[in-house]
């Protein structure tokens, strides 16, 4: 199980490490990134490469428990937890993104709708708000709090949080991407299941894209 875990955070560590470098070299993306069907290519070969990691990562696992394919004990609590969660969430983005400018510095969102692009936005949406919640889900809420929850439920909460912090490679963005993992991971963790998790960061991907052109 160690070599297993030091192989997960060997992953993500080699991500995170690629994301700040292509961040302080490159700096953001270009603001239509959203209306370019390359942005969207690139981040669906980029999350294939990454499950394929984590799923090499966690062979000969048991995968309904190291990826928690259960459905909730009960979805009415399941619903209920979601929403304070993502209430959390978004208490912590609206307090801290007008201090940090964490949205403006991931530089994705396009100034306005312009409906000659709706196609590459679709796949855009797509990617970054089915695939991406997806891949992240399985790799920090599935294998990863699966390998830290031996050291601890609390534990393995503050260490996804971190961990899919420093994921995303931005600065100012990184407070309210901390809460945002480790919202996922509490509420993985009460749920024991996955799905919970993936639908709620969906909604909120979704949510985030949407409202940024619809503004």
């Amino acid at each position: 199980m160690s070599r297993k875990l030091a192989g997960w955070f060997t992953l993500v560590g080699a991500v995170s490490a690629i994301s700040y470098a292509g961040r302080f070299t490159s700096g953001k993306p270009p603001k239509d990134a959203l209306y370019q069907y390359s942005t969207a290519a690139s981040e669906l070969v980029l999350f294939a490469v990454i499950l394929a990691l984590v799923l090499w990562i966690a062979r000969g696992l048991p995968k309904r428990e190291a990826f928690a394919f259960r459905l909730p004990n009960s979805w009415s609590r399941a619903f209920g937890l979601g929403i304070s969660v993502f209430v959390v969430i978004a208490i912590a983005n609206a307090a801290l993104n007008p201090l940090l400018h964490g949205g403006r510095e991931q530089g994705l969102t396009p100034s306005g709708w312009e409906p000659r692009h709706a196609a590459a936005f679709g796949l855009n949406l797509f990617a970054f708000a089915i695939v991406g919640p997806i891949v992240e889900e399985l790799t920090f809420r599935g294998l990863g709090f699966y390998l830290l929850e031996s050291y601890g439920q609390t534990a393995a909460i503050v260490v996804i949080g971190i961990m899919f912090g420093l994921w995303h490679g931005l600065v100012e963005a990184l407070p309210v991407l901390i809460i945002f993992g480790t919202g996922l991971a509490f509420l993985r963790s009460r749920t024991r299941s996955i799905y919970p998790g993936m639908i709620l960061h969906a909604t909120f991907n979704a949510a985030a894209l949407l409202i940024a052109v619809a503004a």
